[in-house]
């Protein structure tokens, strides 16, 4: 065991331009708590830990676990610039657009449409829940086009996956990234304060209406979220490159992370008091660029940190973990959501979450988790891996290599 944990110590070393191992352990911890939100508001189990002998509840993390959206969103800016970072540091051109586009396609769009058509088919036909087939046609083609952020009827009236809206604005996001990416890399702090001016703006002008629902999640009011990814990215090459490899700067490091810990525990806390719909949204809106900041400061602090903190966010369980968090996040809710149309697990009770059913709601939770892993799992390494294999730039290029030589 101890020449299996060397050795994995050994690969999660921080390599130029290589993986961060320690991110798939974060990337996995914010899906997990955005997918405990989501199973909370079915199972409505609110489980407390005992620390030293003082009862904490999690109440306050599972009311408010939309909020790590923002980070997800935050980590896919930061990955998706980090090999600008790497270019711009060596002085090379930025990668290629082509490139970007077809990895994003073949990881997304094929499962993706696999998710709205199961569903369809499995949930939404059988159950009638489009009052008319133009109903239908208009909202599978608003999220075919991942449009469907847009527009009411496919965002909040749609019967099809609510997870789903954070594909629209990823999509929407990768459409523009090249000319951000390419903007930051000539003009960062041009950039940066455009980006983050923009989404302020947008999210003060969004404040002023009564009903705030279909702004605060568009992909303008999270333009500082990603600009806030491209310097993180910047900010670890810097660092990666010029920073002593000694004990003291590590603990510095994993010191920072721990500070940001104790900063989203106490955005956390403000979050879930709001009293009402209207200020929950306000609220989010109004701790986003702090709460962003500082998950950013944490994924730095642990990526350049003690080992012992990167192993931990950076094995091969968190490795899994990250590769199927995808698929996970995208039939995590529905999944919940049939299982309770179902009854599963039996309760005597018609309404076992009102009730208290402690049982129930133990046996719930655990296979909404555990079946939603295991069909993210079948999806992950069935369907979508294969296809990034088969298709992905750089295995298209190795066979035609193979071709002219043969």
């Amino acid at each position: 065991m101890q020449r299996l944990i060397a050795g994995y110590k050994e690969k999660t070393q921080l390599r130029d331009g290589g993986e961060i191992p320690v991110l798939n352990g974060v990337r996995a911890l914010m899906v997990f708590f955005v997918a405990a939100f989501h199973i909370w508001q079915q199972s409505w189990m609110t489980p407390s830990i005992n620390l030293f002998g003082h009862i904490i509840s999690l109440d306050p993390l599972l009311r408010s676990g939309y909020m790590w959206v923002d980070g997800m969103l935050l980590l896919s800016g930061f990955l998706c610039y980090l090999p600008y970072a790497w270019a711009r540091e060596a002085g090379r051109p930025g990668p290629s657009v082509i490139p970007f586009y077809q990895k994003r396609f073949i990881r997304i769009v094929p499962t993706y449409l696999l998710n709205i058509l199961l569903i369809l088919l499995i949930v939404v036909l059988p159950q009638r829940l489009y009052a008319s087939a133009g109903d239908a046609a208009k909202d599978v083609l608003a999220h075919a086009t991942f449009t469907h952020t847009l527009f009411y009827f496919s965002y909040y009236g749609s019967p099809i996956n609510g997870a789903l809206w954070t594909l629209g604005v990823e999509a929407q996001f990768y459409l523009l990234f090249p000319l951000l990416a390419r903007a930051f890399y000539k003009m960062p702090l041009a950039t940066y304060l455009g980006m983050t001016g923009t989404a302020l703006l947008f999210r003060v002008w969004a404040g002023g209406f009564d009903n705030v629902d279909m702004y605060f999640n568009q992909l303008p009011a999270f333009l500082d979220v990603y600009a806030t990814g491209f310097v993180a990215a910047s900010v670890y090459v810097s660092l990666r490159k010029r920073m002593k490899e000694d004990a003291w700067t590590r603990v510095l490091m994993s010191v920072c992370a721990l500070a940001a810990v104790f900063v989203l525990a106490m955005l956390v806390r403000a979050q879930a008091s709001a009293s009402s719909t209207r200020l929950l949204r306000q609220a989010q809106m109004d701790q986003r660029f702090l709460f962003t900041w500082m998950i950013a400061l944490c994924m730095l602090g642990l990526s350049l940190g003690l080992g012992g903190l990167r192993l931990l966010f950076g094995n091969p369980v968190t490795r899994f973990l990250s590769q199927v968090s995808f698929q996970f996040y995208m039939w995590h809710q529905v999944f919940a959501v049939q299982l309770r149309r179902f009854g599963i697990p039996y309760s005597s009770s018609p309404n076992p979450n009102q009730q208290s059913d402690v049982v129930w709601q133990r046996q719930y939770v655990w296979l909404c988790f555990l079946g939603a892993l295991a069909l993210s799992s079948l999806i992950t390494y069935g369907i979508e891996q294969p296809l990034v294999r088969r298709f992905s730039p750089a295995q298209i290029h190795t066979r035609r290599v193979k071709e002219k030589k043969a």
